[in-house]
């Protein structure tokens, strides 16, 4: 199976995240703090400026992971930088795509596991939940590495859109109550954007 580049994968995530970062910004700024759309940015510019392509891809993801602990505010910095820290610790080789979805697995582990947040508490988790649960089972059937990532998309894309109508039950928007819902969550949405850049990144 082809794999993702995970270089490729950061530089194209701080692609898209600088592309909606003005619709980021406005999505938090109906339920959060009106800022994860400049936070993405700069952490993600800051990510990218990191990088060594010489790198392993686990050396690049823990690396990934500082950075955007270190320059995020919020809670955005620590669950990202979660999601590819665990990320970095589970992959190998980065040969295939078996590797790629065991360590989305673990880094979404790692996400739940850091903010308490479940599917359905309209966050992060609406995104990579399904995107994983697509990786595995298609992983699982043999499909190839474009139909795996395509399902992560789709399902990641799906998982994002399911937020709007949800109460929040985690973080800030959870503070509005039933005013949180009818705004899609801007959390699920960079999320949804990371398994995109994933795709845009197979070799």
């Amino acid at each position: 199976m082809a794999a993702v580049d995970v270089s490729a994968w950061v530089r194209g995530f701080a692609a898209l995240v600088d592309e909606h970062a003005t619709e980021l910004t406005a999505l938090d700024a109906a339920i959060g703090d009106a800022d994860h759309g400049t936070n993405m940015r700069r952490g993600m510019t800051a990510a990218v400026a990191a990088l060594d392509d010489s790198s392993s891809p686990a050396d690049t993801m823990k690396q990934t992971a500082l950075v955007l602990i270190r320059t995020i505010g919020g809670a955005g910095g620590a669950l990202f930088g979660t999601f590819f820290l665990r990320f970095a610790g589970s992959i190998d080789s980065g040969s295939d795509m078996v590797d790629f979805a065991r360590a989305f697995r673990t880094g979404l582990d790692g996400v739940i596991a850091r903010g308490k947040a479940e599917l359905g508490d309209k966050t992060m988790v609406d995104a990579l939940a399904p995107a994983a649960d697509a990786l595995d089972r298609e992983v699982a059937g043999g499909a190839s590495a474009e139909v795996a990532l395509d399902a992560a998309v789709a399902a990641a894309q799906g998982g994002r859109d399911a937020t709007t109508p949800l109460v929040a039950r985690k973080g800030r928007a959870s503070y509005l109550g039933e005013r949180s819902a009818g705004h899609q969550d801007p959390g699920a949405t960079s999320a949804a954007l990371l398994v995109r850049a994933a795709r845009r990144a197979l070799r």
